[in-house]
């Protein structure tokens, strides 16, 4: 048992450092953009950042949620990671495309491709992060990201400082980022981990066919978060586009506590759902939720008082008039983070295309909606948008959740009887 806590506590502590420093990094960025390189060059680099966020749902596709998950273990590592090859390059591909058809500077441009290809070294070693954490390495998961992390913050700071260049700064992260994969993750990872079994073609085809609801909801959940930053980037200017990042930001800390809580029990309730131990699936979901909130307080709190103060600090603008837009935000991120852990429950229990209706009329409502309080409000506009798209996607997913949840427990309950009635 004492083994068992040690690993789990190392996992943890790990997990959380490697997770949280890869999370904050476009903070850190943003934060250094701004000082070195001014207002227009945060806001270009803010909405840059946000399309390769997008775009990498479609290198992620499934996710590491799903290859953790998989209970019955029929597609092999090696065919994971020919679909992630093929994800990776459809994902550039992709991002090509959409500034063909934005047709933005030369400069926005090479800015967009380049945190497009840096997205991409992230999204392909999320694969092998996926056969650590299967084989109980998730430790060295969070060892390689607080290296990645640590190394391409301080790379990035120091060439964007001595020269001034946004795109050298952003081709040194790409340079660390493939370094650390092939040095640190890719040489442990094949040679004791990687199962000998070639890849089958035919495997790779039925991820992109069983796990197509699991990417579709990961891309309209990420353009979800978004939509403002696109109502913003049509009818405001880049500088504006720049404050609205800064306000956004720290939203992220909401669902960045949710990971730090959840993922670590990614094996926990595969097992109990596998067992179908309904009382310890639907506790860990409890838990998880009742720190979400607890700490949500919080947060709101440190928002309404202290906020504006702190990022003017930061980030060198004054903030005051968006302290109720800034509390706003993380208020509505709250809900967002509960409607993610109902996202891993759902998907641990392979329920994807009902994910998928909700995030439909979740991003029509955030498309429509942000245009509109964008045109009519400004800046204040993207934080309304924000905390009414995400409450909205809360209720639908906090009843889809409910009555999912019931049903395996009813579910659970009839299997027991039948094999009492057998016995």
């Amino acid at each position: 048992m004492k083994t068992e806590n040690k690993k789990f506590a190392n996992d943890f502590i790990w997990n959380t450092l490697g997770t949280g420093l890869n999370s904050f990094n476009s903070l850190f960025f943003l934060i250094i953009v701004t000082r070195a390189n001014g207002g227009h060059d945060a806001g270009i680099f803010s909405i840059a950042y946000s399309t390769a966020l997008i775009l990498y749902t479609i290198g992620l596709y499934s996710g590491r949620l799903c290859q953790v998950t998989d209970i019955e273990n029929k597609i092999k590592d090696r065919d994971y990671i020919l679909n992630r090859t093929i994800t990776c390059i459809l994902m550039i591909a992709f991002g090509a495309g959409f500034l063909m058809v934005k047709q933005y500077s030369a400069y926005k441009t090479t800015v967009f491709i380049l945190l497009c290809i840096f997205k991409a070294t992230e999204a392909f070693a999320e694969i092998l992060y996926g056969i650590m954490q299967k084989n109980d390495f998730l430790y060295r998961v969070g060892q390689s990201l607080t290296i990645k992390s640590l190394c391409g913050i301080v790379t990035f700071l120091i060439i964007d400082l001595v020269t001034g260049d946004l795109i050298l700064a952003c081709i040194s992260m790409i340079l660390i980022n493939v370094v650390t994969m092939i040095a640190f993750d890719y040489l442990f990872v094949s040679k004791s981990l990687i199962d000998t079994s070639k890849s089958e073609v035919r495997n790779v085809f039925t991820i992109f066919k069983s796990e197509f609801f699991v990417f579709a909801n990961s891309f309209l959940g990420i353009y979800v978060l978004n939509a403002p930053k696109y109502a913003i980037d049509s009818f405001l200017t880049e500088e504006l586009q720049a404050v609205y990042g800064y306000i956004v930001m720290p939203g992220t800390v909401m669902v960045l506590f949710a990971q730090f809580v959840i993922l670590p029990f990614l094996n926990k309730l595969k097992e109990l759902y596998a067992k179908r131990d309904v009382v310890g699936f639907k506790a860990i979901i409890r838990k998880v939720r009742l720190c979400i909130v607890a700490f949500g307080v919080f947060a709101v709190l440190c928002a309404y008082f202290l906020g504006p103060e702190v990022l003017g600090i930061i980030y060198g603008e004054n903030l005051k008039e968006y302290r109720i837009d800034l509390s706003l935000i993380i208020g509505a991120y709250i809900f967002y983070s509960i409607s993610y852990v109902n996202l891993v429950v759902l998907t641990t229990m392979r329920t994807t295309f009902k994910q998928f209706v909700v995030y439909i009329f979740t991003a029509l409502i955030a498309l429509i909606g942000s245009k509109l309080y964008v045109q009519n409000f400004g800046v204040h506009g993207g934080a309304y948008s924000c905390a009414t798209t995400l409450i909205l996607q809360f209720i639908m997913y906090t009843i889809l959740t409910m009555l999912t949840i019931r049903k395996y427990e009813r579910d659970s309950l009839n299997e027991t009887s039948t094999n009492n009635s057998k016995l």
